[in-house]
């Protein structure tokens, strides 16, 4: 899997897309529900670091693969929309 440039994306978009979950689905409610803000700080710094290393491979793929500007744009959406990642995985894996 490590071993294309699509590979390296699949993966970094799959551990980004977790990161977002966890963000939204657990340490957004503890900040909220339970007086618990340092998740959100510790679990918000991991998430920004992941996001920009999925920029960063979504510009390496592009480049690589000659990806055209719609399949960049549907990528970049999909990292900002909850489980966006995992659809994005599902697809690109039939297409390998």
């Amino acid at each position: 899997m490590l071993k294309t440039p699509l590979g390296r994306f699949r993966l970094i978009a799959l551990i980004e897309g977790i990161s977002f979950l966890l963000l939204l689905g657990i340490a957004m409610p503890l900040k909220y529900f339970a007086d618990f803000p340092a998740a959100v700080s510790v679990v918000g710094a991991l998430h920004g670091l992941l996001f920009v290393l999925y920029i960063a491979a979504v510009a390496h793929v592009t480049f690589a693969l000659h990806w055209p500007f719609v399949r960049v744009m549907g990528a970049l959406v999909a990292s900002i929309v909850p489980f966006g990642n995992f659809v994005l995985d599902s697809r690109l894996r039939q297409e390998q």
